[in-house]
């Protein structure tokens, strides 16, 4: 359908869509297929030492005479600046390595942070019954480490970490303490108010340690007795934290994560108006949380859907103010979303910078580049190519599949944010 024509370097004209096919490291151009929009990308294309380019008739713009190619006075673009031709390949690929490099650290970076946070969540576990001060001061080290950075951060990007970090048990009170401080910071709390909201969000399931494990989830199944049982957390999470000496602010986060403003929540079944500003971002976090990370043989929404679960259907439950800046900061398409985009490529969603919600950085399938050397793609930097749609895991080929990995645990912690230099707008 979309049949392809090689053609000679200098028949290249702006319109064309065209394909590399080489690899993401022997070329500067942030995807391999694209529509020439620029008379320098004919002169980096030239550049590249390339005798044929792969040309798209019908994927590109109409050609105003006849005939699939422009004539070589058509393509003929202003004489380029010299450093776009002459970028020796050996320059270009120990760029795009040194790229790689900064990619694959940051990351590392995040898995390391996030998971010696679940390490210190269990210690606090183990302490809190026998060492109840012991297990506030691993909590409120905790919680403090990720403010210092965060605060001190500017602008921060929510990344999707990788698979298996951290301990399997602290993942989800975790994951809920870091996105519940990004969605405080973004509300416009301040330095002690996010300390507390960070110590409910890591306390708020701690109560689960008294019921049997077999009772710790909701389920359909359950009896009214069990039902009763497992609601039973929210109570026994309050008094631990008491009996940590823990502020009435978080004694009432922890209290109300549960509850929805609707009043359809429990175990009182509060209504908006006599709700905490930090219950509220606390049970939409964890709202969230357990909806892509769902215990108890419940199946697993996309990061995507469910946002748009929450938006389109249980918006009634939380609080306006809350929701619209969750979505916000979350984005469209949250970290760990597998999307198509525009040009038919599938990718992963990574990472959100909260302050450019609509153009996530993903990783695309491509077959020519091994997976372990797959570059980050920043939307920003390509206006042209976006998302068309959210996908399943289901949905995707084999070999996309394999390839982009879509994480069983979406499990989130947070970079610094800073505009993209030369080489990371080239990823």
């Amino acid at each position: 359908m979309n049949s392809s024509v090689l053609i000679d370097p200098g028949q290249l004209r702006i319109g064309m869509y065209v394909q590399l096919d080489i690899g993401w490291m022997h070329h500067p151009f942030p995807v391999s297929s694209f529509r020439i929009v620029s008379a320098d990308q004919i002169a980096t294309l030239r550049g590249l030492g390339l005798t044929q380019v792969r040309y798209f008739p019908k994927k590109s713009d109409p050609i105003p005479d006849e005939g699939d190619t422009p004539t070589e006075a058509e393509a003929m673009p202003p004489e380029p600046a010299p450093s776009l031709v002459e970028a020796p390949a050996t320059l270009l690929a120990a760029q795009r390595r040194d790229h790689l490099r900064v990619q694959n650290h940051v990351l590392a970076v995040c898995n390391q942070r996030f998971g010696e946070a679940t390490l210190q969540y269990k210690s606090l576990e183990r302490a809190v019954a026998g060492q109840p001060a012991q297990a506030r001061h691993h909590g409120e080290a905790l919680v403090a480490g990720c403010l210092r950075d965060l605060l001190h951060n500017g602008d921060s990007v929510i990344r999707l970490l990788s698979e298996g970090v951290g301990e399997a048990s602290a993942l989800h009170p975790v994951n809920v303490m870091v996105v519940s401080l990004l969605l405080g910071r973004a509300l416009g709390m301040k330095g002690p108010e996010l300390h507390e909201l960070g110590m409910a969000a890591l306390l708020h399931d701690l109560g689960k340690l008294s019921i049997p494990a077999g009772l710790a989830q909701p389920a359909p199944s359950l009896t009214p007795a069990e039902r009763e049982r497992y609601e039973s957390h929210v109570g026994h999470s309050v008094a631990l934290a008491q009996h940590m000496d823990l502020s009435e602010a978080v004694l009432i986060a922890i209290a109300q994560h549960h509850e929805m403003v609707d009043g359809s929540g429990f175990p009182l079944h509060l209504v908006g108006e006599d709700m905490r500003r930090a219950g509220k971002i606390l049970a939409l976090v964890n709202h969230y949380d357990r909806m892509c990370n769902p215990v108890g043989g419940t199946e697993a929404l996309t990061p995507h859907e469910a946002l748009s679960v929450i938006f389109a259907q249980l918006k009634a439950r939380f609080d306006s103010v809350v929701l619209g800046a969750f979505i916000r900061m979350m984005g469209v398409y949250p970290p760990g979303s597998v999307v198509q985009l525009v040009n038919d490529r599938y990718a992963i969603v990574v990472s959100v910078n909260s302050s450019r919600p609509l153009r996530p950085k993903v990783i695309v399938h491509d077959s020519r580049v091994p997976k372990d050397e797959a570059p980050i793609l920043d939307l920003e930097t390509v206006p042209e190519l976006g998302i068309r749609r959210s996908l399943k895991p289901s949905q995707l080929p084999r070999d996309a599949l394999d390839y982009l990995s879509p994480r069983k645990r979406i499990c989130y912690f947070f970079e610094r944010a800073v505009d993209p230099g030369p080489d990371e707008a080239q990823a």
